[in-house]
């Protein structure tokens, strides 16, 4: 499923889920207005609505810049600008492709997620 996060003051990105059970509880939750804020000069994170489904999920994974992933001990988004180690509880939910350094910058971001068209 493709998807379309729009970075306030960056524009629009173009994002790809993956097709796991995890990703589809997501989609499910869209379209979203989160406010993404940094998190271990790693990722950008964000509270969810609840928490999502990871039943067939694997126990953890490794995350590259890029990832957009649900981390589900504290039932938040996370969107890596920088490649982190594996971490249990991680789950992959897709892929996200920013131009630019939008991520990286320092401070809050406002976000809108939603399916494309």
């Amino acid at each position: 499923m493709q998807l379309v996060i729009d970075i306030e003051g960056f524009g629009p990105f173009s994002a790809e889920l993956d097709d796991s059970s995890a990703a589809r509880d997501f989609a499910s939750l869209l379209p979203l207005s989160l406010t993404l804020q940094d998190y271990a000069a790693t990722e950008k994170v964000s509270d969810l609505p609840r928490r999502l489904s990871t039943d067939d999920a694997p126990a953890g994974c490794k995350a590259e810049a890029g990832d957009l992933c649900y981390y589900a001990p504290w039932g938040n988004l996370a969107i890596f600008h920088k490649q982190f180690q594996y971490a249990d509880g991680l789950v992959k939910l897709g892929r996200i492709v920013p131009r630019g350094d939008a991520l990286r910058t320092s401070g809050p971001l406002k976000v809108t997620i939603r399916k494309d068209r």
